[in-house]
């Protein structure tokens, strides 16, 4: 089996140290092991994403030295490919249309019977304001689409489970288990108004069809990986490795984010600094 892991970033801002430091730890991971690794740019929100920071990402990933093969894939472009995923999964009675805003479910959660709102991996977990008591017939409507997180685990012969190779947020490591995620992670959207799908289906999609064996990226993201171990169980796709590693953090203690221009691999470009710098700064 060749190793094949991937970076895939948004264009809707610039790459900071976070990003340098995951992109460079995945490529070294890849050449130690002689295998490949893919960049791939995850445009689905395209009322943020700009052509001018997608052509940012292409410059400061080989300014840092990393290189991958071509053609680079696109999520814009995969569109038919997410609704097809989306039909089956519609016809096996495990999506249904929610017409709630976030506002409605910040209402619905918070409501006095319902207790403190809970969080889950993606967001405040849906109450099931518009969950049917059965499936719904006719053929895929071009709505906001949710998972029946009850219908689709009641579908699994057992729990599922994924192989955890870096650590989780609490240390976790080796095989972890997934349980109750009914409760904890609820029925997330896998449909979006003017995205066509959810980052969830997207990325478990793109990974499959790429052969992506390993999958590298930040702690931040371990709690996703239950929605995307489901998915691929779901849709009979292979499951990679997981290495979630420890996130790059200002002085402050918190994560880095798009909007910390003053650590953003152009700004440290524009100070003279080179890639071994970089690399330095972030522990590599």
């Amino acid at each position: 089996m060749i190793f094949k892991t991937r970076f895939a970033p948004s264009p809707t801002g610039p790459l900071h140290l976070g990003h340098a430091y995951s992109a460079l730890l995945a490529h070294d991971m890849a050449r130690a092991a002689g295998g490949v690794f893919h960049l791939r740019i995850d445009d689905l929100d395209q009322s943020r994403s700009r052509p001018a920071w997608e052509t940012q990402i292409f410059d400061d990933l080989a300014w840092l030295g990393l290189a991958w093969p071509s053609p680079v894939w696109r999520q814009s472009e995969r569109l038919p490919r997410y609704r097809s995923v989306l039909t089956r999964l519609w016809a096996r009675g495990l999506l249904y249309p929610c017409h709630c805003s976030r506002a409605d479910i910040r209402a619905a959660a918070s409501a006095p019977q319902e207790g403190a709102p809970l969080q889950g991996p993606d967001g405040l977990i849906y109450p099931g304001t518009c969950r049917p008591d059965t499936p719904p017939e006719g053929p895929l409507p071009d709505l906001p689409l949710r998972l029946d997180m009850g219908r689709a685990l009641a579908t699994l012969p057992a729990p599922p489970c994924f192989t955890e190779t870096g650590a989780g947020p609490d240390e976790e490591t080796g095989l972890i288990h997934l349980e109750n995620m009914e409760k904890t992670v609820g029925d997330v959207a896998l449909a979006r108004p003017g995205m066509g799908a959810s980052y969830h289906l997207a990325i478990v999609c793109d990974d499959a069809d790429q052969g992506i064996t390993h999958v590298i990226r930040g702690q931040d993201l371990f709690s996703a990986t239950q929605i995307h171990v489901l998915l691929q169980r779901l849709l009979d796709l292979p499951t990679p490795l997981y290495h979630h590693h420890r996130l790059i953090r200002d002085t402050a203690g918190r994560r880095l984010a798009k909007r910390d221009d003053a650590r953003a691999i152009a700004t440290y470009r524009a100070e003279g600094k080179r890639p071994e710098d970089i690399r330095t700064m972030v522990g590599l």
